[in-house]
């Protein structure tokens, strides 16, 4: 059960970042830098989100 809980927050901050990027992308003001940094942390989200649906489809 714990592993499905880590997965339901690791979705809400992949969630979480993926409107903060648009919202960034909307703003005039916005800094390129920071949403690579987004967008960056939103894919190292992504890929622990995989790999725990793997191993919990594992088992």
């Amino acid at each position: 059960m714990a592993i499905e809980s880590h997965l339901e927050t690791l979705e809400r901050k992949h969630g979480a970042l993926e409107k903060q990027i648009a919202d960034a992308l909307l703003s005039p003001a916005s800094d390129d830098l920071m949403i690579s940094d987004l967008k960056r942390r939103k894919l190292m989200l992504k890929e622990q989100i995989e790999r725990l649906k793997l191993a919990v489809t594992h088992h």
